[in-house]
């Protein structure tokens, strides 16, 4: 016997009240809410407890990998674990520990001159984080040179935000602050300054859905993740962003035979992104706009000069890095959307 439409929509509706009365009684909401993205399945896995806090060749891999592999690894905040959301003093911490790195991994078949894609897959943030005034620390030293102020949060991952203080909501964008692979020495280097093997870039934009490439300076590459921040603002004027515990989920793989490069490059399904460390901001600057022009003319087969006119007609330099002497990061994004290809 065929169903009215009027008898159908009040059945419509009596189910409808029926899900709102069960979701009450459930305790749950009715409001249309985002299933979770499954996670991606990693071939590896890393701890928080396989870390080193040094950027050397000599250093002894926690994990040797085939190109193509997805890997996860759980990092601490920047001192390596030392703080809890308890903790109120910035410097009652052991240096030895900073920034201390998840990794390194070892690449089957990268070997120097290669490039290292990392693409990044998933970030997921710790429960809470924190963030100080320093002495000594920052872009404003002089102003703030006796000043010593930590602050905890705890973190809103359900509504991807941070209370910083009453009517201030700051979006998290979880990303980690060092990223790199082993210089070219078996000399034990801190990983304070950036330098051409990436190391404590600092940019805020090398989030979820971007893909990093690192030149590659020693067998197996040797790279490491950690340093994690959400949020944190370009330049990192104050010292530190917020300071969580994060785990993340990159695949690694090695390019051969393709553009060289001498410093850390990214992009983006929006742009491509050069950057250029420096202890100068003129420097720095200069050293982006130039891998840009390079990655013009030899993957979009431009001319030099059209490639430099181009670059001040669409690229966007950013400081990326300006706090961690004796070397500061700039950034120059293209958007992908100029080239009639792309579109």
């Amino acid at each position: 016997m065929p169903i009215s439409l009027d008898r159908m929509q009040t059945t419509v509706r009596l189910v409808a009240v029926v899900a709102v009365l069960c979701a009450a009684r459930c305790g749950r909401s009715t409001e249309t809410t985002t299933r979770e993205k499954p996670r991606v399945k990693a071939d590896f896995v890393l701890r928080n407890d396989q870390t080193h806090n040094k950027f050397s060749r000599g250093i002894k891999p926690a994990l040797r990998v085939p190109s193509g592999s997805v890997v996860e690894a759980f990092a601490h905040g920047a001192t390596g674990g030392q703080f809890n959301i308890k903790s109120s003093d910035p410097t009652d911490v052991n240096m030895d520990l900073v920034h201390t790195l998840t990794g390194p991994v070892y690449v089957d078949g990268a070997e120097p001159g290669d490039v290292l894609s990392v693409e990044l897959l998933e970030i997921e943030v710790g429960d809470w984080g924190w963030m100080a005034l320093i002495p000594k620390f920052g872009v404003l030293i002089d102003d703030f040179s006796k000043t010593k102020v930590m602050k905890t949060f705890v973190l809103d991952k359900a509504k991807n935000a941070v209370d910083f203080a009453k009517g201030i909501r700051v979006p998290l964008r979880p990303f980690a602050g060092v990223m790199g692979v082993a210089p070219d020495t078996d000399e034990m280097l801190d990983t304070g300054p950036r330098r051409a093997n990436g190391g404590n870039l600092d940019d805020p934009d090398l989030v979820v859905g971007t893909t990093v490439y690192f030149p590659v300076f020693a067998p197996g590459a040797l790279f490491s993740i950690g340093d994690p921040h959400a949020p944190q603002g370009l330049g990192e004027v104050a010292g530190t962003g917020m300071e969580p515990p994060m785990r993340f989920v990159y695949k690694v793989s090695v390019i051969k035979g393709g553009r060289a490069i001498q410093e850390v490059q990214y992009e983006t399904d929006a742009y491509y992104a050069t950057a250029g460390f420096a202890t100068t901001l003129e420097e720095a600057v200069q050293k982006a706009t130039r891998y840009m022009i390079d990655y013009l003319v030899v993957v979009r087969g431009m001319s030099r000069e059209d490639a430099y006119m181009l670059c001040s007609l669409a690229g966007n330099l950013k400081i990326a890095e300006a706090v961690d002497t004796p070397n500061m990061l700039v950034a120059m994004h293209l958007p992908k959307s100029i080239f009639a290809s792309s579109r």
